[in-house]
């Protein structure tokens, strides 16, 4: 394989890109490529770079030295089908590294659950956990790696230790498990039991030692229980169990000399907060809470350093306003005016760190900085053909319901235009709880912006970042509250002028494809047409049909969140479909099995037996949200087609269209 020309384009910005004077707006294929690099990341001492590459039909991790940006050595998991997925340093020599695999018929690669380890110059590569691992062969000698069918996650990479790492472990092909935490051998695969955990699909926290020392899981009847247990270990102590409390507590992390513990606790109204909590006195102390925004934590080497808050636009707020991180970072943002700053990796010493600066309209570069000489560098862009001159600026916005509730969202200009009186594009997120629109990048937004429509992004009620209650606000409220508030931004956008009201069309993913349905079916004189991706229409089989009730915690969840069976008829777009007057597209993939194939198929019958116009893509070996450029080229070809049918907008520009099945 030619490495060679991957690392050069790393390297350099395109001159058309910087001194373009007539930019032409970004194409289909501009946003469908593939990045260049997933994630990338700097060695301990600051020796190497280390980047996940995709290339051909593999993802591949590349070590490149940093003194000349020369090519170390590029590594591949054993298998065809195999990739490189999420990876650490753990000393300068040797990288862990986790398993992703393409699995027959399905087009997106999964996480296996396997770990693998390498060295940087490529050697005494093999897998050390996992469903492959081999052993040595029969003898009496100890086997230095267990082989069974196991699952595992890192926890922690112990920076302070260039032999072992903290793993999660647990077993396959159960349901809602519990999990193991071991100590893992990065270079013999041998491991140590360290805790069991003492609730169901746990995940854990470590001190500044690698003392494991939290416990957050979820049981099947939905319960959030957090537990905590003494450095030197011993059992388990239930510190929270939102059965009982109602709401849920979150370990973020310990100070430096590991004697406070920083919680994130939920509240009955309002955003969450930040509690510092001394273990030795059991003394908690409220020490950071926003007017209406929950707290996301900020790490700089592996400890918590502070907070972001995606307020509208992103703001950090840090615990020590005079600490090492606070003022690099302070440093950052009036270097980099206008993004948004995270320093993703730095080396062990902390003088070189790698830092990403990003935007609505810039994808992501990478710099390199010394904090001794307060120098930046420029490294490399995810996507260097996007052209942030050629892409659209997104706004925070925020409205009243029809009930008084404060909902906010983004909106997003078309490209070389403004947003009045345009063609909309209400793009209708998925999850839906607790998920949430933030200021950034979004492929979609900028694909339409760059084809003529304004994009109005909502965050209704039952999302996340505005505190418990917000998202409990969502409870059963699918077809009801929730999408009065999708109806109330539309009409919100009506009333400020952004939208022409005889031009404005739903589109969503999962959630948001049922949204979409769910819209024109509840407001069919609103809307011109509705686009739905992955949906759910059919409520009543949410219950009987999805990889969600197939969990022993699933039922619990549809019946709490979603409803009951007998009360989601009539919030089933498929069952009124008899409301809908618009246009219709729908797409979906045979390998989903969150919202399975077979709710668009029993939508695409209802609205063809309703004589409403619509039209259906199906992807045999697509999952939830489609994967193989070929199809996404086609995917996004066609809605930007039926978009401009319907709403106008500029027709897509599509480059080597596949040959007609």
């Amino acid at each position: 394989m030619k490495f060679a020309p991957i690392v050069a384009s790393f390297l350099l910005l395109s001159t058309m890109q910087i001194f373009a004077q007539t930019p032409k707006p970004h194409e289909v294929e501009d946003f469908i490529r593939k990045a260049k690099f997933n994630e990338i990341k700097i060695s301990p001492t600051g020796e190497f770079y280390a980047a996940t590459v995709p290339i051909e039909h593999k993802t591949a991790l590349v070590i490149l030295r940093r003194a000349d940006n020369k090519l170390v050595s590029s590594l591949s998991i054993p298998g065809a089908r195999s990739h490189v997925g999420e990876f650490w340093w753990v000393n300068d020599e040797r990288v862990l590294i986790s398993a992703v695999e393409k699995f027959e018929g399905i087009e997106r690669p999964s996480l296996t659950g396997e770990l693998y380890a390498v060295n940087a110059d490529g050697g005494k590569g093999e897998m050390l956990v996992g469903a492959r691992v081999q052993g040595e062969g029969p003898g009496t000698r100890v086997q230095p790696k267990k082989v069974e069918m196991v699952a595992a996650s890192l926890v922690d990479d112990l920076p302070n230790d260039d032999k072992y790492v903290i793993i999660s472990v647990f077993q396959l092909g159960v349901s809602d498990p519990y999990a193991r935490v071991e100590r893992l051998n990065v270079y013999t695969g041998h491991r140590v039991p360290i805790a069991q955990a003492p609730i169901r699909n746990a995940s854990y926290v470590t001190d500044n030692a690698g003392n494991v020392r939290f416990a957050i899981g979820s049981d099947i009847d939905l319960s959030r229980r957090l537990y905590y247990r003494e450095a030197a270990g011993g059992e388990w102590k239930l510190l929270n169990d939102s059965a009982k409390t109602g709401l849920a507590q979150y370990p973020l992390g310990f100070s430096g000399d590991d004697k406070i513990a920083y919680l994130l606790v939920e509240h009955e109204t309002g955003p969450n907060s930040v509690v510092a909590w001394t273990v030795s006195s059991d003394e908690r102390k409220q020490i950071f809470r926003d007017d209406d925004t929950d707290p996301q934590p900020v790490y700089y080497n592996g400890k918590l350093a502070g907070y972001e808050m995606m307020d509208g636009l992103p703001r950090k707020e840090f615990i020590d306003p005079q600490s090492v991180p606070a003022k690099l970072y302070r440093k950052l943002e009036k270097a980099f005016k206008g993004q948004n700053v995270f320093i993703t990796s730095t080396t062990t010493d902390g003088r070189i760190a790698l830092v990403l600066s990003e935007s609505d309209r810039n994808i992501g570069d990478f710099f390199v900085f010394d904090t001794t000489t307060n120098k930046a560098d420029y490294l490399l862009s995810r996507k260097d053909w996007i052209d942030p001159q050629r892409a659209a600026d997104s706004k925070p916005v925020s409205f009243k319901a029809r009930d008084g509730l404060d909902v906010r969202g983004y909106l997003t200009s078309p490209v070389g235009g403004e947003a009045k009186n345009a063609p909309l594009v209400i793009l209708i997120h998925g999850g839906p709880f607790g998920i949430y629109d933030s200021w950034g990048f979004d492929k979609d937004a900028q694909l339409l912006a760059a084809h003529g429509y304004a994009v109005l992004q909502v965050n209704y009620r039952g999302s996340g970042n505005h505190g418990h209650a917000f998202e409990a606000a969502g409870k059963r409220q699918w077809g009801r509250a929730m999408q009065d508030d999708i109806t109330d931004a539309t009409q919100w956008a009506i009333r400020q002028g952004i939208a022409d009201p005889k031009r404005i069309c739903l589109y969503g993913a999962s959630y948001g494809g049922y949204a979409s349905l769910m819209g024109v079916a509840k407001e069919p004189d609103l809307y011109r047409c509705a686009i739905g991706y992955v949906g759910a229409y059919d409520l009543p089989t949410m219950h009987t049909m999805g990889d969600i009730q197939e969990r022993g915690s699933g039922e619990a969840f549809i019946e709490e969140w979603i409803g009951l069976k007998e009360n989601l008829v009539e919030v089933s777009p498929n069952r009124i479909a008899n409301r809908i007057k618009v246009p219709v597209f729908l797409a979906a993939g045979g390998e989903d099995d969150r919202t399975p194939m077979k709710h668009t198929e029993l939508m695409e019958k209802a609205l063809r037996e309703a004589n409403v116009p619509v039209e259906a893509i199906y992807y045999p070996t697509e999952g939830h949200g489609f994967y193989k450029l070929e199809n996404e080229r086609e995917f996004y070809g066609k809605i930007l087609t039926f978009l401009s049918k319907h709403i106008g907008g500029r027709m897509p520009v599509i480059e080597n269209q596949p040959a007609k099945k």
